[in-house]
């Protein structure tokens, strides 16, 4: 896979602007995960849905055989942009930040519970 982030585009803040997979791969989407643990307790706060929304990411990425490496897009959804920081410093523990996955943003006014903070879709690559 190539990461690529052309001069003639600002400077991505953790992100590749594209992703090019190999010929041959095969695409896993996952549905959009949140701050639920399997046994359906919602965790309180941002940073502990964020770390268990990429926990899960990573449940999932595991059950197609891929590992974080194969990550090629993230979307976000968050029903506040305030914390940012934290979100980008959580995702880091978990993505290859040399090789960072395209990512789209996106403020909502809410989700599918109040409780719920922050929501996050992937795509990986498996070659």
């Amino acid at each position: 896979m190539d990461f690529v982030t052309p001069d003639d585009l600002p400077a991505p803040a953790g992100y590749s602007h594209l992703v090019i997979t190999d010929p041959g791969a095969r695409l896993v989407v996952i549905s959009g995960q949140v701050g639920v643990s399997a046994d359906g307790a919602v965790a309180y706060g941002w940073e502990a849905q964020t770390r268990q929304t990429f926990t899960n990411l990573g449940v999932a990425l595991a059950a197609a055989g891929a590992t974080w490496a194969a990550l090629v897009k993230l979307t976000y959804f968050v029903v506040s942009t305030t914390d940012l920081p934290m979100i980008r410093r959580v995702r880091d523990e978990f993505v290859d930040v040399e090789h960072p996955p395209a990512s789209s943003l996106v403020q909502v006014s809410g989700l599918f519970r109040p409780d719920v903070l922050i929501e996050i879709e992937a795509t990986a690559a498996i070659s």
